[in-house]
């Protein structure tokens, strides 16, 4: 597959920098083709203004300041996203890249006759997500119903192609894991994505 990895962390240094270069290895190693968007390395800006909020619903002039990314969605058949999981949601520069790049007409369309919302990036059949968390997996899952895996596996899913294939990877307790939890869950990713076809 064409495999957009968009990943998200401010600091080079960290762990997540380690799951985004283990990835990208491990699908190298597949056989797949790569892209990476790096949102902090790119500066890219979160922040929808009032004009391009305005524009949203205008097709053709609402892709004009993200058209570099929605080149790189329509290049893609598969979607990784790498990020920290931050108060169990998405960390602000993902979310914005939600908001901005994910516009009608070029991603999705609206519904419209009692039609429901409608799929435009059919070619996409993966979407995968890895993440780290500094919750357990019961505080996540029970408590807290799993809101950035349900945003990223669930909400994108009726957007792109209807045999959509998802993956969740997850380190939780973050925050105490030790070298050999940290070098299981990287050996885990690369074995995960090593087989996916």
């Amino acid at each position: 597959m064409r495999m957009l990895v968009v990943y998200c962390h401010p600091c080079p240094e960290s762990f997540t920098a380690a799951v985004r270069d283990r990835a990208l290895a491990a699908l190298a190693a597949a056989g797949h083709e790569t892209r990476l968007i790096d949102l902090h390395g790119e500066g890219f800006n979160p922040v929808m203004d009032a004009q391009e909020r305005r524009d949203y619903h205008s097709e053709g002039v609402n892709e004009a300041p993200v058209a570099a990314h929605l080149d790189a969605l329509r290049w893609a058949e598969g979607l990784l996203f790498v990020y920290p999981t931050w108060w169990y949601g998405l960390p602000a520069m993902l979310k914005g890249w939600l908001d901005r790049v994910w516009v009608p007409h070029a991603t999705f369309t609206m519904p419209s006759g009692g039609k429901p919302i409608g799929r435009v990036l059919t070619q996409i059949r993966f979407i995968g997500a890895v993440s780290t968390l500094g919750s357990p997996w019961w505080w996540w899952r029970l408590v807290m119903a799993e809101p950035g895996r349900r945003t990223l596996l669930r909400g994108l899913r009726p957007l792109v192609n209807p045999r959509c294939r998802t993956l969740w990877l997850a380190l939780h307790q973050m925050d105490t894991a030790g070298d050999a939890e940290r070098r299981a869950f990287l050996d885990k990713v690369e074995s995960k994505l090593t087989a996916l076809r």
